[in-house]
């Protein structure tokens, strides 16, 4: 403790910045960052501005319209539903393959139908996480087998296994 220290004593505050530490022109929110022009052409490539949102894809079931066209379901038992899918380029990303969102979505709804096999149309429900693993893609008219099965079934809490084959 008696020992002498190059750095100041806490109870110094940091010296005031001097002229030449500030930036001489203020930043101003109308500078685009050098990468914006790249993601603009990507945008573009993509025609996320070529084509304007259709007026039918804002109703209201629109995108339970859009699920339920490409999920077909095959058997339904207590604790478990098997349902079919065929990637189609309505549910496929830039580069053909199904679309990580629809994957999601699909796992979601085959889920929620699972658990209610198990728990009764009087209890509500909600999704309250849902974790994804992406293993491998599938390419524009490929058939998936989609399972879902309940891991677990308490009184407040169902875990489901939904799997993509």
């Amino acid at each position: 403790m008696g020992h002498p220290s190059s750095a100041p004593p806490a109870s110094q505050e940091p010296p005031a910045a001097s002229s030449s530490d500030r930036p001489t022109k203020p930043e101003s929110d109308e500078r685009s960052p050098p990468f914006t022009p790249i993601v603009m052409r990507f945008l573009e490539s993509v025609g996320l501005s070529k084509n304007p949102i259709a007026e039918n894809y804002s109703s209201e079931n629109f995108y339970s319209d859009l699920l339920c066209n490409h999920l077909k379901v095959h058997t339904v038992r207590r604790g478990h539903v098997t349902c079919f899918t065929t990637v189609k380029s309505t549910i496929a990303n830039l580069y053909g393959m199904m679309h990580g969102s629809a994957v999601a979505a699909i796992a979601e709804r085959v889920a929620i139908a699972t658990a209610r096999t198990v728990v009764g149309e009087d209890k509500e429900m909600f999704l309250g996480e849902l974790a994804t693993s992406y293993l491998s893609s599938a390419p524009i008219d490929a058939e998936l087998i989609v399972e879902g099965s309940v891991v677990r079934s308490g009184r407040n809490l169902t875990a489901i296994l939904v799997e993509f084959k």
